[in-house]
């Protein structure tokens, strides 16, 4: 059994998932998730409902049977051994994740263990990915409205464009953690397209979609998908995922509208600056074949 906590907005539960999954697949083993997190974390609800995904919600009695023992001395052994790696560290059942770049220790963790960390790399997942595509499909019947826009995108030369805002703006503790993709980046992420692309059609996803058709204008067609709210973010996803090219933002969640893009010949542009925070590695969050703008 491998177990994975899950945290965060839509796309962290994807990374998540998609680690603790490929962990399960080396192992032929269920995997069960610990939703747990979510009982006072107050900023993003459990979404993987949305997918064909192994849902199976872990116990709090497998839960415990993974962490062991809560008291003090337990839990100095456990960052002791999370700091040396799985030699010899008899206390690596419940995994935290060292740093954000890639980990391939990770790769090769036992079976009966407690993934808990963000686990932001393709790296982690890319043997998997074929299954991954597969779970990943939103099992709801796409609504009116969004169908109208995947008509359009499906035929038309298609680039979504994301603009995160809200908490990456209005939270001090996340601007000051993440900052948020400035006019200029999307203004040469669109020009780098457009080069390559005739006749390109943009796509604007914003969870603030009105400060983003007062504020974004370009030379090509615009339109802006205004239709879902937080409790349907799946259904953005969906949408850039079916778009042919893809501008994401330093976001989880457009990160995976592009992987989940299927075009061959897709363009996708990333942002080069991911946090603000100097100390964190992002060499492995963004795959080889998008370009860093």
């Amino acid at each position: 059994m491998i177990i994975v906590k899950l945290i965060g907005g839509l796309g962290n539960q994807m990374f998540q998932y998609a680690a603790a999954r490929r962990l399960a697949e080396k192992h032929s083993t269920i995997l069960k998730l610990d939703v747990t997190g979510f009982e006072e974390y107050k900023l993003h609800r459990y979404g993987l409902h949305c997918f064909q995904v192994m849902e199976y919600l872990a116990t709090k009695s497998e839960i415990e049977f993974i962490r062991g023992n809560q008291n003090i001395l337990a839990r100095i052994k456990r960052k002791v051994s999370c700091k040396i790696g799985f030699k010899g560290a008899g206390y690596r059942r419940w995994i935290f994740e060292k740093h954000f770049h890639f980990d391939p220790e990770i790769l090769e963790a036992p079976n009966d263990v407690l993934l808990e960390g963000y686990w932001q790399s393709e790296k982690y997942f890319i043997d998997i990915a074929d299954i991954l595509r597969r779970e990943f499909v939103i099992k709801y019947k796409q609504d009116v409205q969004s169908h109208k826009f995947a008509e359009l995108i499906q035929n038309t030369e298609s680039v979504s464009l994301h603009v995160r805002r809200a908490d990456y703006v209005h939270d001090a503790l996340t601007n000051n953690y993440f900052g948020n993709c400035d006019r200029d980046y999307y203004d040469r992420g669109v020009r780098f397209i457009g080069e390559r692309i005739p006749d390109i059609h943009l796509f604007i996803f914003s969870d603030e979609p009105q400060w983003a058709k007062d504020n974004l204008k370009f030379d090509f067609p615009v339109t802006f998908v205004d239709c879902n709210d937080a409790s349907r973010n799946f259904e953005d996803l969906r949408l850039m995922s079916l778009c042919k090219h893809n501008i994401i933002a330093n976001s989880s969640f457009s990160w995976w509208g592009a992987w989940l893009n299927s075009n061959a010949n897709k363009i996708v542009v990333a942002p080069q600056r991911w946090f603000n925070d100097d100390t964190k590695n992002t060499k492995d969050l963004i795959p080889e074949k998008w370009i860093r703008l």
